[in-house]
């Protein structure tokens, strides 16, 4: 039997004394891990001293990072090193002021290899005791009501329980339910990221919560963090909404449910305050931000702090020699020929890993001035291939021509008058090679002046993120993605769903299987013309919508009711006023190109 091999992760900041004591037993117990890593979250004291002079018996990595990011920036960086380094099957995540036990390591992945290899629990959390060594109220998980009597039933005789959700202190997470389910959320910062990361884990796989792996966990007081919370109220308050409207990690019950209890946690600590002007005070502000804002990517989020390894990806990934792959590139006779130029370098002569083949589709005539580069570009780019279509046959009968007529297995998209950046190949074919399907990215708007950013496009990161959000808007920016053409073609291609092609085989490439990930850095600037939101409107493309929507409902794509709400929300997107939809579409699903940092100076994680 494989052996589980289980890489430490432990944030530091600031407690020295507690951050020895917690090492000191790491080495001491009856298991080691094979592998820890250390984030420092800007300690001032002695840590940083401390931490780069410890030889251990086992590998060791220190992240040095120049500001307190808190727990979920901690963990954040912390998990992504272990899994881009250390090749991990468990990640042990804790705190400096966590203790752990003789057994606590040795117990807990003897409870995880109990399950079956082909479906283990996504993390198994220790019970966490006080110094006093009662159970400690902060950090008690929630039992998962409406359990499998035979889920509970072995969990019991395991000396577990099945839990809905847990916190970091002493927390043994799948690597491969991270990696399909992505990292703690940095924005999170002080309160709930535990929380948030643990349900979306335990959605939908069996957790569990060990009561023979145990720790000590040294907080000042035995509290369950509502006495006098201060100014602190406001990271509670914005990053419950958070969770409650812009997280997939809660049923629609459980937000019923917890937004009761939620309530009633709020009023304790109102109450419980010795300030309750600074508290309530606090709380508006979190309430404004947390139903106004929306978290950001993480890679924003550690912007000027830290840049994340390519954690997707296996240890080993690195060593698969580069494949060649292929541009599909249409154009056609609205099209400016400076701005296809333009295009047509950011994908070839200035990328740092540039493409073999580039694959031009003439979709129908074009003007004399566009038609004069592509012969230039056929007699002088090596590689490049232009298919001429005598008629114009519209994007997706264009792209299906061109797609056959691409060599190679890996493929990437490109418009005519959009931007690759010079590092988009070298970031997203990699996880092509690695085994994803399709590999998307953040995008960045622009107008006539490309080197204005006009706003920021996030896209959901993480496959079931990806997979949760696609039955209500397409998932990927369609010329920013790269793919396997194998995949495309067992999906149908992109058919005839004229003005939501891309969208609708997205839609069978994820349901057939496909692997998929978005990168959130923006890799791509996309042109957004005079007209492009006046395109999205008019009968035309409510006709589209209606077609895509019966599709989708009748592929079991999407419920009953997802199709009444997809019909009422972006059937009406269509038919707005072109103002209207624009301010609609960039408050809805965009970003400012440069975000504040939030205020992340507390001592507190």
């Amino acid at each position: 039997m494989k052996m589980t091999r289980v890489v430490a992760v432990l944030v530091s900041f600031n407690r020295e004394e507690l951050l020895r004591n917690a090492i000191a037993a790491i080495v001491a117990a009856d298991q080691l891990p094979a592998a820890l890593v250390v984030v420092d979250n800007g300690s001032s004291d002695g840590s940083v001293a401390y931490l780069r002079s410890l030889d251990l018996p086992f590998d060791y990595e220190l992240v040095e990072l120049n500001r307190n990011t808190g727990g979920a920036g901690g963990f954040t960086v912390g998990m992504a090193h272990a899994l881009a380094g250390h090749r991990p099957d468990l990640l042990w995540i804790m705190d400096d002021d966590t203790e752990p036990h003789r057994n606590t390591l040795s117990e807990a992945v003897a409870l995880w290899e109990r399950y079956p290899s082909a479906q283990p629990p996504v993390f198994v959390a220790s019970r966490v005791l006080w110094t006093d060594g009662r159970d400690h109220p902060m950090n008690s998980p929630r039992t998962r009501f409406g359990a499998a009597g035979a889920e509970r039933a072995k969990a019991a005789k395991l000396s577990a329980r099945v839990v809905r959700s847990a916190s970091f202190v002493s927390l043994f997470v799948s690597a491969e339910a991270v990696r399909r389910d992505g990292l703690p959320v940095v924005d999170y910062f002080l309160w709930n990221d535990d929380f948030e990361f643990t349900a979306r884990l335990a959605k939908d796989g069996l957790a569990l919560a060990s009561e023979k792996s145990t720790v000590s966990h040294h907080t000042k007081v035995f509290d369950s963090n509502t006495v006098d919370v201060g100014e602190r109220f406001y990271f509670e308050v914005r990053n419950k909404l958070w969770m409650f409207t812009r997280s997939s990690a809660l049923t629609a019950g459980e937000k019923l449910l917890y937004g009761g209890a939620t309530l009633r946690r709020w009023l304790s600590m109102v109450s419980r305050s010795s300030s309750r002007s600074v508290v309530l005070r606090a709380g508006l502000r979190g309430a404004r931000e947390g139903l106004l804002k929306r978290p950001r990517a993480n890679d924003q989020a550690l912007e000027g702090v830290h840049r994340l390894p390519a954690w997707k990806l296996e240890a080993t990934a690195s060593a698969v020699a580069p494949a060649e792959f292929s541009v599909l590139l249409p154009v056609y006779a609205g099209d400016d020929v400076a701005k296809f130029r333009r295009a047509l370098d950011s994908v070839t002569v200035q990328q740092s890993r540039p493409p073999a083949e580039v694959v031009i589709v003439r979709d129908g005539p074009v003007s004399p001035e566009i038609e004069t580069l592509l012969r230039e570009v056929e007699s002088s780019l090596p590689g490049a291939k232009v298919l001429r279509l005598e008629q114009a046959t519209g994007l997706a009968q264009a792209l299906d021509a061109g797609l056959a007529a691409c060599s190679n297995e890996l493929v990437a998209r490109m418009d005519a008058d959009d931007i690759s950046l010079a590092e988009r190949f070298e970031r997203q074919l990699p996880y092509l090679e690695a085994g994803y399907d399709i590999v998307g990215s953040a995008i960045e708007e622009i107008g006539e002046d490309e080197s204005r950013v006009l706003a920021y496009r996030p896209v959901p990161l993480d496959e079931r993120e990806i997979l949760d959000s696609s039955g209500f808007r397409s998932p990927f920016h369609h010329p920013s993605v790269v793919y396997r053409k194998s995949a495309v073609l067992r999906a149908g291609g992109y058919g005839e769903t004229p003005g939501v092609e891309d969208y609708w085989l997205w839609l069978r490439l994820l349901h057939q299987g496909a692997r998929p990930v978005n990168l959130a850095e923006p890799l791509l600037r996309y042109r957004v013309s005079a007209g492009a939101y006046h395109r999205r409107g008019g009968l035309k493309m409510l006709s589209s919508e209606f077609g895509l929507q019966n599709r989708m409902l009748a592929a079991r794509y999407i419920s009953p009711f997802g199709w009444l709400r997809n019909v009422l929300i972006r059937g009406g997107y269509r038919l707005i006023p072109t103002a209207v939809r624009k301010a609609g579409y960039r408050g809805a699903f965009t970003q400012s190109p440069a975000e504040p940092t939030p205020n992340s100076d507390s001592p507190e994680r």
